[in-house]
């Protein structure tokens, strides 16, 4: 419960001052942020730079400054001070004094309300107004036109919170990476349109934590859900004077509070109730987190944390005129993680959401940045050190997204141990394959065995690569299949934003279509692109509402669409979505079954002598082994690929660990005969996965050096069967699988 004196009626500045004196006491300055002891609250901000500080008490709804309190200690470049008569949902802010100077650097403004760095908790929402800003917007010499307007009433405001919450016998489901499958989805969209979600609940984390929600993702045979970022943002002023909004969140203003739109309530252990909820159906939460940039933008931005708290340490200046940002994102500014308490507030955070909210990994945005010193990108950097040497954080998963727009950018396979990588270069081999781009088979080869180009070294293994076909960023899959341009006109942005080499193909007809010939080939290539995304070795990773069929009408850059272009569309789900849902299933289930499909260990095609087996044999539609000459033909578009269990690691001893597996990809507009080979240990292949015809009760048994008729544009799996093994029996073993991988 807040003090009664703090919802009293406002006193003069003076008077607060003198009355808060008499009670404010130093205080520590670690933790940094609000901390509640119990007794009181401690509040500690660094900044090197500033040459006063002042705490900014709030109503409760943050709408009234309630009195103004100037920090008594600076220690350690850390302003702190003790309030015995604070408590959990004390609303704040602060005011920070010290030289306004964008020449050198600094651009203090005391008139400026400003959010702590470490809050907890976030009050209202941001209100554009000029007063946000530490200039004249209508100067063009801002660091002559200090603008003294207030901007409390437009601010958000922080709040301090009780973590106290009982998580009861809550458990992190540690799933080993080679067995993870991620789920990439949004808060929002995932339960906006919900039937089954209450109106109330929609688009928050109580609504994602709904029990026919989880249900859904946990029938996948999905391991981890990833969520896009939850951190507090901020909606773009030339969004919101469009009518849009920053949908995605890469706009973060707050590290440690999770964004109010997301809450159903406002109290935060909403989220730790929902983390708390996927744990116990064996999902893993992983957070999309955005440390390489924040919401104020560059020198035009406005002023709301950071840069009124201390600019020249929290951003990349420009050396020789540090008046400016260094923009490395393309957002207008960049986090500087090279000053150490920089890099303490980001580790700091992670720890936070590791620890206190229990999440079991992160997928770092543009995370380049994050390993980029004054030379240039360094996997040994500071931030890459100080994680691998955390005891929290070193156990959690973590997923790079390695690269930005800054020099030297680009840098898949370049990370350090410990970390996976998104793999782009997956994505566009697989979509260029299926789309019947000549030469492809060389490099799908690569890309199907986890990309050990990239990744085998250093004592990294497979999981490594992140395997997608789709993200939030770029078509869905049902628009992959559907158009072959961009669609972004409701993005008011002539269509010029997002990406124009997409790797689509709209199989004749533009968007949607009522050809039955277009419909039912487009629904075979989804099929093939995700048992492709299924059945590669690496960290597959799904996107939510492709199960489904879902589409953004052509859409590839929706980051300002938080409407129906975005929201998945639960109740208008067809025959074709709820047949490709039990699609992904089955794909999952035999993934899971085959130790061979996620193995730990990359395909290297080499002849174990020992063994006396190939661990992948590479073949041609005549069950020949694939040459120089085979691997040189630019025409060709089908291949197979044996891969014999009998070559796993020594230790696996899980039912079906030497099950010999045969993937046939045919990417060629005829059909082509394949002759299946012949193996030690089987004398026949059982079909397992025909793209082709999914639906089929009865799937044949062929016997080896038979031919079996490849349908154009599909994909195959076949199992060899042991002589004394029955269908019956692999299809308990997948079931079996599946239910111990989700904790059953």
């Amino acid at each position: 419960m807040q003090s009664p004196d703090l919802s009293g009626t406002k006193r003069p500045p003076s008077a607060a001052r003198r009355v808060r004196r008499s009670r404010v006491q130093e205080g520590v300055p670690y933790p940094l942020g609000a901390t509640w002891d119990g007794r009181g609250v401690n509040f500690a901000l660094f900044s090197a730079h500033a040459t006063k500080v002042e705490l900014c008490l709030f109503d409760l709804n943050g709408r009234r400054e309630l009195e103004r309190i100037e920090m008594p200690e600076y220690t350690d470049e850390v302003w702190h001070g003790y309030l015995p008569d604070a408590r959990p949902g004390t609303v704040y802010g602060y005011r920070v004094h010290g030289p306004y100077e964008p020449a050198a650097g600094h651009r203090f403004n005391p008139h400026k309300l400003l959010l702590d760095p470490y809050a907890k908790a976030l009050v209202g929402s941001l209100r554009w107004n000029d007063a946000l800003f530490g200039y004249r917007i209508d100067s063009r010499k801002e660091d002559l036109s200090f603008d003294r307007r207030d901007s409390a009433p437009a601010m958000l405001k922080c709040r301090v919170i009780d973590p106290a919450f009982t998580w009861g016998e809550d458990r992190a489901p540690k799933i080993p990476w080679e067995r993870t499958i991620v789920y990439e989805t949004h808060v929002r969209g995932h339960t906006m349109r919900h039937p089954l979600v209450p109106p109330v609940n929609r688009g928050t984390f109580a609504g994602l934590a709904q029990h026919e929600v989880i249900e859904h993702i946990k029938g996948l045979g999905v391991t981890a859900v990833e969520l896009m970022p939850v951190h507090a943002f901020i909606d773009d002023r030339y969004l919101v004077e469009q009518g849009l909004r920053n949908y995605w969140g890469y706009n973060t203003i707050g590290f440690f509070a999770p964004d109010p739109r997301y809450l159903s309530i406002p109290f935060v252990n909403e989220f730790k109730e929902m983390v708390a909820r996927l744990h116990d159906a064996g999902l893993e939460v992983i957070l999309d987190v955005v440390y390489n940039h924040t919401a104020e933008g560059n020198e035009r931005g406005p002023t709301l944390s950071f840069r009124g708290i201390d600019n020249a340490s929290y951003y990349r200046l420009l050396p020789d005129d540090p008046r400016y940002y260094i923009n490395d994102t393309g957002t207008g500014n960049t986090f500087n993680l090279s000053h150490p308490r920089v890099l303490q507030l980001v580790l700091d955070s992670l720890r936070y959401w590791a620890g206190e909210m229990r999440v079991d990994g992160f997928r770092f945005d543009l995370a380049t940045i994050l390993g980029r010193e004054a030379h240039g990108f360094d996997p040994s950097s500071g931030f890459f050190d100080a994680v691998r040497q955390d005891p929290v954080l070193a156990r959690a998963k973590l997923i790079a997204e390695p690269w930005d727009i800054g020099p030297g950018g680009y840098q898949v396979g370049n990370f350090p141990p410990g970390w996976a990588e998104w793999n782009d270069r997956y994505r566009d081999t697989v979509r260029a394959f299926w789309r019947g781009d000549a030469g492809r088979l060389p490099e799908l080869a690569t890309r199907l065995s986890a990309s050990g180009d990239l990744y085998a070294r250093r004592g990294r293994r497979p999981w490594v690569s992140v395997n997608f076909v789709t993200a939030h960023d770029g078509f869905t899959l049902h628009d992959l299949v559907s158009y072959n341009d961009k669609h972004n006109q409701a993005n008011g942005e002539d269509n010029r934003d997002g990406h124009s080499h997409n790797l689509s193909w709209n199989h004749g007809v533009e968007g949607p279509t009522s050809d039955a010939g277009v419909a039912a080939l487009r629904e075979r290539q989804k099929r093939n692109l995700l048992a492709t995304l299924l059945l590669s070795l690496g960290t597959p990773m799904l996107l939510a509402g492709d199960e489904l069929g879902r589409s953004q009408r052509g859409n590839n850059n929706p980051y300002c669409q938080d409407n129906e272009t975005t929201w998945i569309d639960w109740s208008a789900i067809d025959e074709d979505g709820a047949a490709l849902a039990e699609f992904v299933r089955e794909l999952i289930a035999i993934r899971q079954a085959y130790p061979v499909l996620h193995r730990n260990r990359f395909l290297t095609g080499e002849y174990d002598a020992e063994l006396d087996v190939k661990d992948v044999t590479w073949l041609t539609p005549a069950a020949t082994e694939m040459g120089p000459e085979q691997w040189g033909d630019v025409h060709a578009r089908c291949i197979g690929a044996l891969l014999d269990g009998r070559a796993q690691p020594s230790g696996i001893h899980q039912v079906g660990a030497d099950a010999t597996l045969l993937l046939i990809l045919n990417a060629h507009h005829e059909a082509v005969p394949f002759r299946l080979p012949e193996v030690v240990g089987g004398s026949a292949w059982l079909c397992l996965i025909d793209t082709a015809a999914p639906r089929r009760n009865d799937p044949p048994t062929v016997a080896s050096g038979a031919d079996y008729e490849v349908t154009g544009r599909a994909l195959l799996l076949f199992a060899l069967k042991p002589e004394r093994c029955t269908r019956q029996t692999l299809q308990s073993l997948a079931e079996l699988i599946q239910r111990e991988s989700h904790g059953g």
